[in-house]
């Protein structure tokens, strides 16, 4: 007889999802967290879209620890002293199913897990799977942790970006450096009511910025920046290609100091405290990166199966998690009951990802970080071809004007008409 009916290795989104599924199916399950709490090792840039976490739990607006719907989006191109921002809000940003909250990991996953609590999962914390454990036919049967081996069915690996169980125990390949990034995340301390006067949104509304350009000195990554009730997440992504590049002149953290008081930024967060800091890794190889996620005894779920999409426009990661995360719960339920928890047996979990958003939407984009990561003009000198459109069409000097197109073409000219005609033609249809 094993310990458990599951173990789940980790306690963000996907685990604890799992392990709330599992105990409501009326399984036994057990969550090791290497954190001293859920949460305190997760971090994100701090938005989560709400419809996959609604078939979860379908009232929690009412009761998980969010901040700020978002009814605001704004994307920026910056050069070294100017934006230009594409700035909207909408009702239907708002409608339900549509919506997305921002939100602080360390209270959310706090809140996840006490939910897999209630429903009966069992939680370990301050202790790291050191490796998962097989049988004599190779079949997973639970995990090592410290001097301890304890049994399970089924294990389900929820460990995080940093898969150091599916390298060493499934045999899954470490993603090359291109497929990952660097996060790095300040958070800053201002009054409710600044943040929607700087952002002129409603009360207990909130706003999403992405920027691309200077913020990252024109290396591939971008900016971002999420408002919370009393706070704002501003942070940067950078690959870690370029992070551990030696003949790079610009770390990751000094391209945030530079970010912070860049003339579109350093307003936005004039007279905030700084009350925390924090890095992570990133996984935004897309479709191409995931790995094997069903094995004999074992499933996959969340970032550990390189679940997160970044589309320069819209970053996505959470919504992923929870959906794996009850899929796969779902599948080993189903494992469970007929007794049969084989590669074939959990094979209905690769059925329902495959089937559903989270599959259907990498392989949609696959192609698009291959393109941004071969893309150097759009971080380079894009910001600053549209800087000088902007000035060009803005500016009165007192001479007299040209018409707008000859202002414009010699702009667009000097960096090769077809060229760029090419690049955009090639990103749209990646899109």
């Amino acid at each position: 007889m094993s310990d458990f009916d599951a173990i789940v290795v980790g306690a963000g989104c996907a685990g604890s999802v799992a392990a709330f599924e599992l105990a409501k199916a009326g399984k036994s399950v057990l969550v090791v967290e290497r954190g001293n709490f859920a949460g305190a090792k997760n971090m994100t840039g701090g938005r989560i879209y709400s419809h996959s976490l609604k078939k979860v739990f379908p009232d929690f607006e009412s009761e998980a620890p969010l901040e700020r719907k978002i009814t605001h989006e704004r994307m920026a191109f910056m050069d070294p002293c100017a934006q230009m921002a594409v700035d909207f809000t909408s009702p239907e940003l708002a409608e339900e199913g549509k919506d997305s909250y921002s939100v602080l990991r360390a209270p959310f996953d706090q809140w996840l897990a006490s939910k897999a609590e209630e429903a009966g999962a069992e939680y370990i914390c301050g202790i790291a799977v050191e490796e998962l454990l097989r049988d004599d036919a190779g079949r997973i049967v639970g995990v090592r942790a410290g001097e301890d081996e304890i049994t399970a069915e089924v294990t389900i690996v929820a460990e995080g970006v940093n898969t150091l169980l599916c390298e060493r125990s499934l045999g899954n390949a470490r993603p090359k450096a291109s497929q990952m990034a660097v996060g790095i995340k300040q958070v800053f301390e201002l009054p409710a009511s600044t943040i929607e006067d700087r952002f002129l949104v409603p009360e207990g509304e909130g706003a999403a910025m992405l920027f691309v350009g200077d913020c990252t000195h024109g290396n591939v990554g971008g900016g971002f920046l999420y408002t919370n009730k009393d706070s704002i997440s501003l942070g940067l992504v950078a690959t870690i290609s370029t992070a551990a590049d030696g003949s790079n002149e610009m770390p990751v953290y000094q391209m945030l100091e530079d970010f912070k008081n860049h003339p579109a930024v350093a307003p936005i967060i004039r007279g905030a405290k700084l009350v925390e800091h924090s890095g992570h890794m990133v996984p935004e190889g897309g479709y191409d990166m995931v790995p094997t996620y069903v094995f004999d005894g074992a499933l996959v779920a969340g970032e550990a199966a390189g679940l997160c999409m970044n589309m320069g426009y819209q970053v996505r990661g959470m919504d992923f998690a929870v959906a794996s995360g009850q899929m796969a719960a779902q599948a080993a339920v189903r494992a469970l009951d007929a007794g049969d928890t084989s590669a074939a047996g959990l094979a209905s979990y690769k059925t329902a990802m495959e089937g559903s958003f989270v599959m259907k939407d990498l392989e949609t984009f696959r192609r698009w970080p291959h393109v941004m990561e071969g893309w150097k003009s759009m971080f380079t000198d894009y910001p600053v071809m549209v800087g000088e459109i902007m000035n060009a069409l803005f500016k009165v000097d007192g001479e007299p004007q040209k018409p707008l197109m000859k202002r414009m073409m010699p702009i667009v000219k000097k960096r090769g008409l077809f060229k760029l005609a090419g690049e955009v033609r090639k990103a749209v249809k990646s899109l």
